[in-house]
């Protein structure tokens, strides 16, 4: 995220302006992770197929809808940080440690997917906590532990549907 754009206004809100750019990068990140990650949901969830099809359409209702509501929280960080948060496919795509999904998988290959997904989403919240942490930035701390909860919780029920 090399354009990051800052807003006119100063900011004091005890954490500098560098902590705040660097910040909100890292959340930009995680944003572009959270919306691959929805999208590739809300894919699959449209087209699973075969015999474990309610469960799975239904889980993954739940899923990218809780995904859907999560991404609003993550860009609305970024702004209180006085940073334009992505908002495009193609700045996603630069930012996301997603690969997208190629085709119609079947429907424990996507949960596999899934897996990888979220489990990877945890690792870009993970990893800015030493920042928000040296920044004394509860706020974001606050979310990207809700977050870590989410994605890991989420990866350890996609993980139980691929064991035998």
């Amino acid at each position: 995220m090399k354009d990051t754009k800052i807003d006119v206004r100063k900011i004091d809100i005890g954490i500098s302006e560098e902590h705040r750019i660097a910040i909100a990068k890292g959340l930009s990140k995680l944003l572009a992770d959270s919306f691959t990650l929805y999208l590739m949901t809300h894919n699959f969830h449209w087209n699973v197929t075969g015999p474990m099809f309610n469960t799975l359409h239904t889980m993954f209702m739940d899923q990218y809808t809780e995904q859907w509501n999560a991404l609003d929280v993550i860009a609305e960080r970024i702004r209180a940080l006085g940073v334009i948060a992505p908002g495009s496919y193609d700045e996603y795509k630069k930012l996301s440690t997603i690969p997208g999904a190629v085709g119609t998988p079947k429907a424990m290959e996507m949960v596999a997917l899934l897996v990888a997904a979220q489990e990877a989403t945890a690792r870009t919240a993970r990893d800015l906590l030493p920042l928000v942490t040296e920044a004394n930035d509860q706020p974001t701390t606050d979310l990207l532990t809700q977050r870590l909860d989410v994605h890991e919780k989420t990866a350890w029920m996609l993980r139980s549907l691929l064991e035998e």
